[in-house]
């Protein structure tokens, strides 16, 4: 076990581990010392109680985010390392598109690491996932589903993956009160949402450079945010834009804390403005709904 590297590994995520821990210089002479004093067997249960002291006593309901948000990072990073080892059969074009492609999936991959350091350290069990847990083309297990093409067509593959990361976002906001008693695992877990953030933001701006196949309706200009409760994905399968459209029910809201939004303050703000100023969670139960397909 190299626990540098493990420990590398979580800073990625959660840059103020050392802070939670110790002083950096503190926190690895730690480490040094319990990796030559401890028998290996002793050294996973040395580093949970360090954790444990780090992130605090969790409770089931803390321990349940944890295992669902390790479940969708999962299924994005296994996705993004097909994507990447797929370049040519996909038609992604060298240059930016595959290296942003790539830096997607290192992140997505940083924060599996990362949730399985933390479950793990809180005597959980993670679950063992690898791409054959999951089905992409959304058929759960028949690898038939409506968005088999994703595999052959860029243009496909990008309005999936803006849906993943869309429903990223949803997910990890429509979670965060369930750990408002836990400020360190809420602070990680909200590290991870602004990322997925920014991944959604760039996949957006990358569908709307496509010259042709980019998917997005007639008539609609591709922004970077979500307007009203717009995919901006038309695939030409009703079912499958069915299926997309659940991950964007309900961000057409204008409402924010009871306060309506359009036209505060004797502004003019229009119903298209004041749903692009605010993200909308997504509930456990709609989200496992929407996933559901790509999970074998």
């Amino acid at each position: 076990m190299n626990v540098k590297n493990l420990l590398h590994e979580i800073e990625k995520v959660d840059p103020e581990v050392y802070d939670r821990l110790d002083s950096r210089r503190k926190v690895m002479h730690r480490f040094s010392f319990i990796g030559k004093t401890l028998a290996l067997a002793a050294v996973p249960s040395a580093l949970g109680s360090m954790f444990k002291k780090a992130y605090g006593q969790t409770n089931n309901d803390v321990i349940d985010v944890l295992k669902f948000a390790y479940l969708l990072e999962n299924l994005e990073a296994e996705f993004y390392k097909n994507v990447v080892s797929k370049f040519t059969t996909i038609g992604v074009p060298a240059g930016p598109a595959q290296g942003a492609l790539t830096t997607i999936r290192d992140h997505e991959v940083a924060h599996v690491n990362f949730l399985k350091t933390v479950l793990t350290s809180l005597s959980v069990t993670p679950a063992t996932y690898t791409a054959a847990s999951f089905d992409f083309t959304g058929g759960n297990g028949s690898g038939n589903g409506p968005f088999a093409a994703a595999a052959t067509n860029y243009g496909v593959m990008l309005a999936v993956a803006q849906t993943f990361e869309d429903t990223g976002v949803r997910a990890y906001k429509g979670q965060a009160p369930r750990l408002i008693n836990n400020n360190d695992v809420l602070q990680a877990a909200l590290q991870i949402h602004s990322v997925e953030a920014r991944h959604a933001s760039h996949i957006r701006q990358m569908r709307r450079n496509l010259a042709a196949g980019s998917l997005v309706p007639a008539g609609v200009t591709l922004q970077p945010w979500i307007t009203l409760a717009q995919s901006g994905i038309d695939t030409g399968n009703a079912g499958a834009n069915a299926a997309i459209q659940m991950s964007y029910a309900g961000e057409e809201n204008v409402s924010q804390a009871g306060v309506t939004i359009t036209n505060i303050g004797g502004n003019t703000i229009s119903a298209n403005e004041a749903s692009e100023a605010f993200d909308e969670p997504l509930t456990k139960a709609q989200i496992e709904a929407i996933v559901d397909p790509f999970v074998v």
